[in-house]
């Protein structure tokens, strides 16, 4: 499963300065109630003082033993990328990208990405779990926005899709990764075309969960209110090795956050 919960610092977002007993509730609620019972978690804008209670939580209510990991993102001065706190002016810790494994043991490894040095430092978060001959890896990658990836070309998002692949890719290890890309699909009519070329070697990879056949594209999750009305698209991906991907769901009822968890199964 991934999810972008939008927790951190957009006060449009239902998720913005709840307590991180809310954060954990709720998703940990998806965890659980989805078609999909997930293995592995990526989350990203999560709240790193959160992680103790979500790991509590996930291993109360589903019997297993989770392990949950954060790396917090930083501005570009080196200062943590804060989370502002919650509503009784608790610090809820530094926005992150998380990984949430189940029952194994994991190893965590984090990959920075080459990032714009004017905005926040990126870093794709991997666990590898032997148990399982796996290597997953979650991560948000920077926006085509006039304050991140600005330049034509998308070229930050462009190399860090490779360092990514890269950093999934070890021998004798299957690679499933995946997370907010900020990048629109190759066939879809949305996003800008630059974008939607940087994602074209992960297609031709890998399977991407919510693929339909050979085009390269998959249901919105993601919504954004504009003065002319709300726009949809994809945003969030999860790869795994080509012909492994047996079920894709996207839980698109959700209104606590501006992307809609996605979830994948996969022939391991």
């Amino acid at each position: 499963m991934t999810w972008n919960v939008c927790a951190g610092t957009n006060p449009y977002c239902s998720f913005y300065r709840r307590s991180v007993q809310d954060l954990a509730w709720n998703i940990g609620r998806y965890a659980l109630t989805g078609p999909i019972k997930p293995d592995v978690i990526f989350l990203q804008e999560f709240c790193t003082g959160a992680a103790g209670a979500l790991e509590l939580w996930l291993e109360k209510q589903t019997g297993r033993m989770w392990t949950v990991q954060s790396w917090g993102l930083t501005s570009n001065d080196g200062t943590p990328y804060a989370c502002h706190p919650d509503h009784q002016g608790g610090s809820r810790g530094v926005q992150s990208v998380t990984v949430a494994v189940a029952d194994h043991a994991a190893t965590f490894q984090t990959y920075p990405l080459t990032s714009p040095p004017w905005y926040v430092k990126r870093s794709a978060l991997c666990a590898t779990i032997s148990a399982k001959r796996v290597k997953v890896c979650g991560t948000h990658l920077s926006a085509g926005l006039p304050n991140d990836d600005r330049q034509p070309g998308a070229p930050y998002r462009k190399q860090q899709i490779r360092e990514l692949m890269a950093a999934a890719a070890q021998p004798g290890y299957r690679a499933v990764f995946g997370g907010d890309l900020n990048v629109a699909p190759p066939d879809s009519d949305y996003g800008s075309a630059a974008g939607r070329r940087a994602i074209v070697p992960a297609y031709k990879a890998y399977d991407e969960c919510d693929q339909r056949g050979g085009r390269r594209t998959g249901r919105w999750t993601h919504t954004s209110t504009r003065e002319d009305g709300s726009v949809t698209k994809k945003l969030d991906y999860l790869f795994a090795p080509k012909g492994s991907v047996r079920q894709c769901h996207v839980e698109q009822r959700t209104s606590t956050s501006d992307h809609m968890p996605l979830y994948v199964k996969v022939a391991l």
